[in-house]
């Protein structure tokens, strides 16, 4: 029998080396979890502008500066309007989202929200429709159409800014009910806004676009009752999607400028346009406050 001869030392060593191999595994271990959170942090390409809070988004200007381009009446499939687009070129392109009007309103009833939701990081197009008397069947085409001069025909200055695969619609009224008709025909839209909207039909189970409809307590045209609230009880339960119904509010509450309309629709567009998390604060949990009769909500969200 071989008798085993201690080597001076070698216990030490090896408790040593043991003892460095630890503290590497940890350091690894520690760099792995900070490379993970970096990764996290980079892997929505989307996000643009800092991190949000309450001020930011319920200010009158965010923080990019907007310029304007005017796009005329003869365009074909709409009745022209006016762009809203961010200047900066250094955060990559952004999503667009196209503004109908009421019926026999203008775009000019729509007008506030071209700079106050583009200096937040999107491209806006206000558009008129073709006459004042479309229903929503058509207000739903022309906003395609208008999204679709965005990405294929507006000046490059414009166009060479937007993803066209980020786009989405908002609508007041007739043109809300138009917000509804153009999700339904264009499931890859990614986010959808009609505000206190009206239209014939009361059912949008086909609708797969994520939707925030906003409703007016006090609207004597497109009562809650009639159309904002079964508008969003037909939409799929398992739709991301939300209700919003303003206290005290009429049917023009959105044709002018409105802070709880504002922040909560940039929240909604940031979180589906931009799929950027970082918005969902402030629609999960469903908010609450005086300006609020009442809020629906389906948290958390997964598009």
């Amino acid at each position: 029998m071989r008798s085993r001869v201690p080597q001076p030392g070698k216990g030490a060593r090896g408790r040593a080396r043991r003892a460095i191999g630890v503290v590497i595994a940890a350091l690894a271990v520690a760099c792995g979890l900070a490379g993970a959170g970096v990764a996290t942090a980079q892997e929505n390409p989307y996000e643009r502008g800092p991190d949000p809070t309450e001020d930011s988004i319920e200010a009158i200007r965010g923080p990019f500066s907007v310029a304007e381009q005017n796009v005329s009446s003869l365009t074909p499939g709409f009745g022209g309007g006016t762009i809203y687009y961010p200047t900066d070129t250094s955060e990559g392109t952004f999503g667009a989202v196209a503004v109908a009007p009421g019926y026999t309103a203008s775009e000019s009833s729509m007008s506030w929200y071209g700079p106050r939701i583009a200096s937040q990081g999107f491209v806006v197009f206000t558009i008129d429709t073709n006459t004042r008397y479309d229903q929503p069947g058509q207000r739903g085409d022309q906003l395609l159409a208008a999204l679709d001069y965005l990405v294929e025909d507006s000046p490059l200055a414009v166009r060479s800014r937007i993803d066209p695969d980020r786009l989405g619609v908002m609508g007041h009224s007739m043109g809300g009910g138009g917000a509804l008709e153009a999700s339904a025909d264009r499931p890859s839209l990614r986010a959808s806004i009609p505000l206190t909207p009206w239209n014939l039909d009361k059912t949008w189970s086909e609708v797969r676009v994520p939707t925030f409809i906003i409703g007016a307590e006090n609207d004597s045209i497109a009562s809650v009752r009639t159309h904002a609230e079964p508008f969003y009880e037909s939409l799929p339960a398992t739709l991301d999607k939300a209700y919003l119904e303003l206290n005290a509010a009429t049917h023009f509450a959105p044709n002018t400028s409105n802070t709880t309309i504002a922040k909560y629709s940039i929240s909604w567009l940031k979180r589906f346009i931009d799929s950027d998390t970082r918005y969902e604060q402030f629609l999960c949990p469903a908010p609450s406050g005086l300006a609020i009769e009442e809020y629906r909500e389906t948290c958390p969200y997964t598009g």
